[in-house]
């Protein structure tokens, strides 16, 4: 990434940790002691990181068996941690599918393959997410507004799962021959590196047909990871707040949970710039009292953010920081060359 945005990465998380450290500030004044959690927690909730890791781990290592393409349980872990430290620290986590594409890349697998396996797990998210979404609806139908919330982020992750795969199949179709259309070439895309992407989309379109050959039995062991892995996601602020205030509800902790967790995707500063901490406060201040109000947002952004970013730098730090680099259709072409 060039200086600038490395400069916006920055203000952002000087932002966020800004906001962090004011709401724990204000609840350390009135508990007269520093957040903290009972060891037994930190291992429950370090328990939920690994166990939500490996459980996409598999859903993508399912995802690409259903579609009879080989992927090793090890490459998909660091793909997902890849992913995770290039969604951190790109706006609106739009650095998340190159950096996630060229680590599949460096492994040798074909383009077409890549983008089969990519669309596929985020289609079987989509289906975990309604699966989890309809129970805690049924759970906790008494919410009200918080479950509007929910149902609502839901809209939101749904268009942008169909959208992503009507571009994709809308490019396939219109331009996978020919010179490139209009606006190709107002961003920069001159006829050697659309004859690149067309490779690949032609590619693609070959390859559209084995969705109608998936094998059902890796789609339903996806699906189940997948539900695992959002259930792991939720439960991490349930053991940080009950590990300190045992008789706060479910309700409010699962739903508010879910609702930010994939709320956050649409900000447009990387890490959020403070809004994810905002929204924490103005969600949960009503249900926590101001002591433990300030530590829960300091671990459960610890695990559930700033944790995963150490996690993907260790696993794929390098990777990522190419990928943030380089254009599209380079990484597109690197892809095609390693098949």
């Amino acid at each position: 990434m060039s200086r600038r945005r490395w400069l916006i990465v920055v203000l952002s998380f000087t932002f966020a940790l800004a906001v962090s450290g004011y709401i724990v500030w204000s609840g350390w004044a009135q508990a007269g002691a520093p957040p903290a959690l009972p060891w037994w927690a930190h291992v429950l909730a370090l328990g939920a990181v690994a166990g939500e890791i490996l459980a996409r781990g598999l859903k993508l290592h399912w995802s690409a068996a259903a579609m009879h393409i080989p992927l090793r349980l090890e490459t998909a872990l660091r793909v997902c941690m890849g992913g995770d430290f290039a969604a951190a620290i790109t706006p609106g986590r739009s650095g998340a599918e190159p950096a996630r594409f060229l680590v599949l890349a460096e492994r040798g697998m074909p383009a077409a393959s890549i983008l089969i396996v990519l669309f596929t797990e985020l289609f079987l998210e989509l289906v975990s997410l309604i699966i989890v979404v309809f129970a805690l609806a049924i759970a906790f139908r008494e919410t009200g507004g918080v479950l509007a919330l929910m149902i609502g982020v839901l809209g939101g992750y749904t268009a942008f799962v169909l959208g992503i795969g009507a571009f994709g199949y809308f490019l396939a179709r219109r331009n996978a021959n020919g010179p490139p259309p209009a606006w190709a070439a107002r961003v920069g895309l001159h006829a050697g590196r659309w004859r690149r992407i067309q490779h690949s989309l032609r590619s693609l379109r070959s390859s559209i047909g084995a969705l109608r050959t998936a094998r059902a039995f890796p789609l339903m062991l996806g699906t189940l990871a997948s539900v695992v892995h959002v259930l792991l996601r939720l439960v991490v602020l349930v053991v940080v707040v009950r590990a300190v205030a045992p008789e706060t509800a479910l309700a409010p902790l699962l739903l508010w949970s879910l609702v930010m967790l994939y709320g956050s995707a649409m900000a447009p500063a990387p890490g959020g710039g403070g809004a994810v901490e905002l929204s924490f406060k103005l969600a949960l201040g009503g249900v926590l009292a101001a002591d433990v109000l300030g530590g829960s947002l300091l671990w459960w952004r610890f695990y559930t953010f700033y944790l995963y970013i150490l996690l993907g730098a260790m696993a794929a730090g390098q990777t990522v920081l190419r990928a943030l680099r380089e254009r599209p259709d380079e990484i597109i072409a690197e892809a095609s060359g390693a098949a």
